[in-house]
């Protein structure tokens, strides 16, 4: 069986996985824009001051910070700090060979700790809320990494 085809369930788990994470991120990016019109701010360029048909009466003040646009902007922010490392990993991991379970404990985990991540992170809870569930997810990388490794130097030799 090639490892890298839906008829492997690990690597059909990891591509349901990577979309996930990647619609999440996409998702934050348009709740950000939905955020900037909603409080009518939080634009970052020059030209977003200039008058259009969606921004009818532009005010001076719309490229300065706005709480609920930054808010969603730290969350993507945070989303390019860690989603594309378990990308990566995921896929070579998936390269190991691992069992369907453990590859759906990882996997998942994964995803549903982003997802709590991202729920505590954009209802304003407290750091320590965020932070467990960003270490679930950290800790679930960095045993991917280690699995990765082993397999590469047991083939290495």
């Amino acid at each position: 069986m090639n490892q890298l085809s839906f008829d492997n369930p690990v690597f059909a788990t990891y591509a349901v996985s990577a979309s996930l994470m990647i619609l999440l991120a996409v998702a934050t990016a348009w709740i950000t824009v939905v955020q900037m019109m909603r409080v009518k701010g939080g634009f970052r360029a020059p030209e977003d001051m200039k008058k259009t048909p969606l921004n009818p009466t532009p005010a001076a003040d719309q490229t300065a910070p706005k709480e609920p646009v930054e808010r969603f902007r730290r969350i993507m922010q945070n989303h390019l700090e860690n989603i594309p490392f378990f990308i990566v990993i995921g896929l070579l991991f998936v390269l190991t060979g691992p069992s369907p379970a453990l590859a759906h404990w990882l996997f998942y985990g994964y995803v549903v700790s982003r997802v709590l991540h991202f729920l505590a992170y954009s209802t304003a809870q407290i750091h320590e809320v965020r932070a467990t569930f960003w270490t679930i997810g950290s800790v679930i990388i960095i045993a991917m990494c280690v699995m990765v490794m082993q397999a590469g130097w047991a083939a290495a030799g």
